[in-house]
């Protein structure tokens, strides 16, 4: 049976390029927001950034004009602490990354050590230094396993792109001859992290995104309704490059709300 976006009960939803651009919202997305929590429907916002704990990104967008309970977001960072705590054995590690990551592991039980750690993880920072990806690299050559937030070769800034954690990361498999395992999206273990944390069934939710290689092709592993907007990377032409579709796609989030 064919689903449309009456059917949802729970929405899952990008961050950068859906709700917000360069620290500024998208039109329609603060209205759209408030319609989820004034019909009480369980919703995500999903980011790949592992920088921020949900309440200091909670704080910065609200400075944007979203209103977004902390309770409402899930991070790359919250997904690989929530994937690491299922994970049988020690719970230690060695951690480059910045106090969503280290806040996420401490709260899911693990240790930050130096020492025979059980896991390297690795998430954004815009403090990589070679001391700590040199520790990095022996630790993994002496057997940690080697865990990454997420793939994002680059980031966003107000100046243009920055280096972000799968660039690091790739120069770290290519001294030590180890692939990471890669949390956050496109791998649909995120998203079913998410849809656990709001008791959501892949039937009735929905992604929101607007990258074809990240969100949609996420979306789609995961058995949920997507929708693609072209407020942000993807362009309506960029569709056809890919062999799958999105279940809809539209301007941005304002045309979403006359949908549902």
């Amino acid at each position: 049976m064919k689903r449309n976006a009456r059917d949802i009960e729970c929405w899952l939803t990008d961050m950068d390029g859906v709700l917000i651009h360069e620290e500024q919202a998208i039109p329609g997305a603060a209205d759209l927001l408030e319609r989820w929590v004034a019909t009480s429907k369980r919703f995500l916002v999903l980011t790949n950034n592992s920088i921020y704990t949900p309440r200091d990104l909670s704080a910065r967008l609200a400075r944007s004009g979203l209103n977004i309970p902390e309770e409402n977001l899930w991070t790359s960072a919250l997904a690989t602490a929530d994937f690491l705590a299922s994970q049988p054995g020690e719970k230690t590690a060695f951690v480059i990354g910045e106090a969503g990551l280290t806040t996420a592991l401490h709260e899911a039980g693990f240790v930050m050590t130096e020492t025979d750690p059980a896991y390297v993880v690795m998430g954004e920072t815009r403090n990589y230094s070679f001391e700590a990806i040199t520790k990095a690299v022996r630790l993994i050559i002496g057997g940690a396993r080697f865990i990454v937030t997420n793939p994002d070769t680059t980031g966003p800034s107000t100046d243009g792109p920055l280096p972000a954690t799968g660039a690091v990361a790739a120069m770290v498999t290519a001294a030590t001859n180890r692939q990471p395992y890669v949390v956050g999206k496109p791998n649909p273990m995120m998203f079913r992290s998410a849809m656990n944390r709001i008791e959501a069934h892949s039937e009735t939710t929905a992604m929101i995104g607007d990258r074809m290689d990240t969100d949609i092709i996420a979306g789609v592993e995961a058995g949920l309704l997507t929708v693609l907007v072209l407020s942000g990377v993807t362009a309506a032409e960029d569709i056809e490059v890919y062999p799958y579709r999105p279940s809809l796609v539209l301007d941005s989030v304002a045309d979403l709300s006359a949908l549902i």
